[in-house]
C-alpha cells in the first residue's frame, strides 16, 4: 500500500523536505499544502534584492514548477488547513475537502508580530514577510519618500540599506538601547549602527512607538518621546511568532514552538515538524531553542526526511546566519551572550573584521564582516569546542587558517 506524506506549509523547510524525500528514494505519495499562491520560495532576498528590484519572483522559487510535476508532487496552493485530526490521520482544508496521511510534516513557519496601536491599519503601514508584502511596499517605495522603520533587527536594517540606495529618507526607531539587540553583541551592533548613520540613516534607540498618524493614509509616526516623525510609509519589523495553532488544537506539545526531538518528531509519532515553527534540543546551547534561519529550516528538513525514510540521523547542527547591508556581508556562526569575552580580529574601520566570542576560553560564536575565511573555518572550531589564544586571534600577521589548523590538531 502506498505511503502518503502530507507537508503543511510551502516555505524553505517544506521545499527541502520534498527534495530530500525524493532524493532519498521515497516513492510514495507527497502532497504539499500552502496558503500562499506561490511554490516554496526563499525569504531572505525579500528584504534585499527582491525589494530592490534586482530579483524577480520566479528567481525566488526553490524549484520551478517542472520539478514538482516530474517528481509526482501534488501541490495545493491558496489552501489553508483548518484542523488536524491525529486519531484519524486526517486534515480538514478550508476548501471543505480533506486529506489523509501516513506521515504529516508541519512546516508552518512563522508570521510577523503585529502592533495594535492607533493608526496601525492606515494605508502605508506595512509588514515584510511574503512576496505580496514586498509588492505592496514597492507601491510606496519612491525617491524622496520618508520611511520610518520600526525595529532595528536584521530585516529593518536590510530594508534601511535598500531604501537609502533608492533615494528614500530613512528613520529607524528601536525600543532597545542598541540596534540588533536580540541577536548581536555590542561590538558588532555598534559597528553596524555607525555604518548606517554614516550612510544617512537616522537611528533612534530607546524609542518606542505610540501611534501612527493620518486620516486614511499614513502621514507620521509618533514615538514614545512624543516626537512625530514625518512618514509616507512605515515598515514594522519587531520579530516573528511561530505558527503553532494547528499543532496546539491537535493536542501536540508546544512551548515557544512545536516541541520536537533531535529527529524532528513531535509528541505524535506520525507527525514531524521542521523550520521556524519548531522548538528543538540544541547541543551547543545545551538546552532547547527555536531558530529562525534558512540553515535551520534546510537541515531540519533533511533530518525529518531521513526519519520518514527510516534512517534516524539526529539534527546536531551549529547554527549560522547572514545579512547583506550596503557592501557588507555579515556572517554569524554559533551563539553569543553579552557576558562572553569579545576578541576583535582586524580593524572595523576597514569594513573587514571578525569578532570572536569566548565563554570561559571556549569559542562559542563568530561574527564575520566581509571575512568569509574566518566564518567558514570557525564552524568546525566551534563544533570542536576549540579554545583559541585571544592574543593569537588578534594577531592578523598570523593567517587565520594557520590558527585554525593548530586548534584542529
Amino acid at each position: 500500500m502506498q505511503t502518503t506524506v502530507v507537508i503543511v506549509g510551502a516555505g524553505q523547510a517544506a521545499g527541502q523536505t520534498i527534495v530530500s524525500l525524493r532524493h532519498g528514494g521515497f516513492a510514495g505519495r507527497i502532497v504539499l499544502v500552502g496558503d500562499e499562491p506561490y511554490l516554496p520560495y526563499q525569504r531572505p532576498p525579500l528584504s534585499k534584492k527582491f525589494l530592490a528590484g534586482e530579483l524577480d519572483a520566479a528567481r525566488l522559487l526553490l524549484r520551478q514548477e517542472k520539478f514538482y510535476s516530474e517528481h509526482s508532487v501534488e501541490v495545493e496552493l491558496r489552501t489553508r488547513v483548518t484542523r488536524i485530526e491525529p486519531g484519524a490521520r486526517k486534515l480538514d482544508l478550508g476548501s471543505g475537502n480533506s486529506l489523509t496521511y501516513d506521515k504529516l510534516v508541519l512546516a508552518t513557519g512563522s508570521r510577523v508580530r503585529e502592533v495594535d496601536l492607533p493608526g496601525s491599519r492606515l494605508a502605508g503601514v506595512h509588514y515584510l514577510r511574503t512576496i505580496d508584502d514586498v509588492n505592496r511596499i514597492r507601491e510606496d517605495f519612491r525617491p524622496g519618500a520618508s520611511l520610518v522603520i520600526v525595529g532595528a533587527g536584521y530585516i529593518g536594517l536590510e530594508v534601511a540599506a535598500v531604501a537609502l540606495s533608492h533615494g528614500l529618507k530613512v528613520t529607524v526607531v528601536e525600543l532597545a538601547d542598541q540596534v540588533l539587540a536580540r541577536v548581536e553583541a555590542p561590538p558588532v551592533a555598534d559597528f553596524m549602527a555607525r555604518i548606517h548613520q554614516e550612510a544617512g540613516v537616522d537611528i533612534r534607540c530607546r524609542t518606542g512607538i505610540q501611534a501612527f498618524k493620518g486620516k486614511t493614509r499614513l502621514k507620521g509616526v509618533v514615538g514614545t518621546d512624543d516626537v512625530e516623525i514625518p512618514a509616507d510609509l512605515a515598515i514594522v519589523g519587531i520579530g516573528i511568532l511561530p505558527n503553532v495553532e494547528l499543532a496546539q488544537t491537535a493536542g501536540l506539545v508546544c512551548s515557544n514552538g512545536i516541541m520536537v526531538d533531535e529527529y524532528c518528531r513531535t509528541s505524535d509519532a506520525d507527525v514531524l515538524a521542521v523550520g521556524d515553527c519548531t522548538n528543538h534540543p540544541n547541543a551547543l546551547r545545551r538546552r532547547r531553542v527555536r531558530l529562525e534561519s534558512v540553515h535551520n529550516a534546510q537541515e531540519q528538513a533533511k533530518t525529518a526526511a531521513a526519519t520518514i525514510l527510516g534512517r534516524l540521523e539526529p539534527y546536531a547542527q551549529i547554527p549560522w546566519f547572514w545579512s547583506d547591508q550596503y557592501d557588507l556581508k555579515l556572517q554569524i556562526v554559533g551563539f553569543s551572550t553579552r557576558t562572553e569575552q569579545a576578541v576583535i580580529r582586524g580593524e572595523p574601520e576597514s569594513r573587514s573584521f571578525a569578532a570572536f566570542f569566548l565563554d570561559e576560553g571556549r569559542l562559542t560564536s563568530v561574527y564575520a564582516v566581509n571575512s568569509p575565511r574566518e566564518f567558514m573555518l570557525s564552524k568546525k572550531l566551534i563544533a570542536l569546542g576549540a579554545r583559541p589564544d585571544p592574543a593569537l586571534l588578534r594577531n592578523t600577521t598570523v593567517p587565520f587558517k594557520t590558527i585554525a589548523e593548530s586548534l584542529e590538531n
